[in-house]
């Protein structure tokens, strides 16, 4: 939807500054995001290097739509702040301002760059509390390769995934009691009473929630994806074969959700083998499992017999960054927080913070990630024409020293010279 937007309900923040132009972004009644031409993004540049690829990546952005869309569609910037810098804005120890946190649930769509993990007391991890608090329950990972980067394998054009990763729940929920503590006694001696198992008494005790709701609406986010973009296949990967209970159960559900949301347009791996000979019919999309051990090899064995995967937060933080590594690591790996109606972009590698302000390093994970969020936007013209221009960059040779160090004949980018040579390679 276009010029729709009414700028006298914007809100009023203590420290950040909304644009004079641009519009909020808003859900409709039957779950829509409706998009103005001229969207306000709230961004974190980041922590370390943040500075740097955020500038890089911003101009190959603004560029894009501008070519793309010849100035009637423009992206509106707006700084929020959190990790390092948010310290400075909001005192100490504010990693993750609550004035922050209310930018997004306004403005729905935001894009960060990487932020530190406090050390110490406090919060976690930001980027785990950021997904927590706003309920971003599917992690969405596409991985592939492009010509011309360094791998590690023979044919790492083979790999063309996209992994959703659940998460909220799991090891990642944060519920875990020290060795010695009351709360792990208590814990350890209400296992033996249930089961009759004893753990040992200096054990340290973590609980691993999975629950049917949040898997069913992740694998239903993967199934949209899929049918969206005319997939072919969509992996359940799960631990069952030991945790039946967490694991298995979420192998179960995601089958169920399937059949009963589905039933027309999917067909599973049992279905095909016993109705089809194990041939999957025209216009089908398969639902199928592996076990999480498994599935690390059927990645690097046979590749492109798998599309997209849905799992769940531990087992797709491994994948996830497994098979990035086959395609050249993370400096090309895009990532995005998405849940109901509202979503956060992100570079998925570190801040790397002895290369900060030294203008050096790869920003194509958060260049990605803004692919991810145009699409997302629905400027899919706008996310092609960035991505077609990443090929020819690469191809033609113009990379950073992480991918430079590896090509013979390459000719070394800066951070922001990498970005200029995207914009000039972006269609007319």
């Amino acid at each position: 939807m276009r010029g729709f937007a009414r700028r006298k309900t914007l809100p009023d923040y203590k420290h950040i500054r909304v644009p004079d132009q641009g519009e909020a972004l808003s859900v409709a009644a039957d779950g829509s995001l409706q998009v103005p031409d001229k969207p306000i993004i709230p961004f974190i540049e980041g922590d370390g290097t943040g500075p740097d690829i955020w500038k890089a990546a911003v101009g190959v952005f603004d560029a894009a739509v501008e070519q793309t869309y010849g100035g009637e569609r423009r992206l509106q910037w707006m700084e929020v702040f959190a990790g390092e810098k948010a310290n400075g804005v909001y005192g100490p120890d504010t990693w993750l301002p609550e004035e922050t946190n209310q930018a997004i649930r306004d403005f729905r769509v935001a894009i960060k760059g990487p932020l530190t993990t406090p050390v110490g007391g406090g919060i976690r991890s930001i980027n785990v509390a950021l997904r927590q608090i706003h309920d971003l329950y599917s992690c969405v990972r596409p991985v592939r390769w492009f010509q011309g980067v360094p791998a590690p394998v023979k044919e790492p054009g083979l790999l063309d995934i996209v992994l959703f990763r659940e998460n909220t729940e799991d090891v990642y929920s944060g519920l875990e009691f020290s060795e010695g503590s009351d709360d792990a006694r208590k814990i350890i001696g209400l296992v033996e009473e249930l089961t009759g198992r004893k753990l040992r008494p200096d054990s340290g005790v973590g609980i691993k929630p999975v629950s049917r709701t949040a898997t069913r609406r992740l694998v239903r986010a993967a199934l949209r994806y899929a049918l969206e973009k005319n997939r072919k296949s969509v992996t359940l990967v799960h631990k069952g074969n030991i945790q039946k209970f967490t694991e298995g159960a979420f192998r179960d559900w995601g089958y169920e959700l399937a059949v009963e949301e589905f039933r027309d347009q999917v067909i599973t791996e049992q279905e095909m083998w016993d109705k089809h000979d194990g041939k999957c019919p025209q216009g089908k999309l398969l639902v199928q499992d592996r076990i999480a051990d498994a599935m690390f090899q059927q990645l690097l064995l046979r590749p492109d017999e798998y599309d997209v995967i849905a799992t769940t937060n531990l087992n797709g933080d491994y994948l996830s960054d497994a098979a990035a590594a086959q395609v050249g690591g993370l400096g090309l790996a895009p990532g995005a927080n998405i849940g109901d109606g509202i979503a956060v972009f992100e570079a998925t590698h570190g801040t790397a913070p002895k290369y900060a302000g030294q203008d050096k390093v790869n920003p194509g994970s958060v260049i990605l990630s803004g692919v991810l969020m145009l699409e997302y936007l629905g400027w899919d013209e706008a996310a092609r024409n960035i991505t077609v221009a990443i090929e020819k960059t690469i191809g033609d040779g113009d990379v950073t020293y992480d991918l430079h160090r590896q090509m013979k004949g390459a000719t070394l980018k800066s951070c922001s010279g990498f970005a200029g040579a995207i914009i000039d390679n972006l269609a007319t």
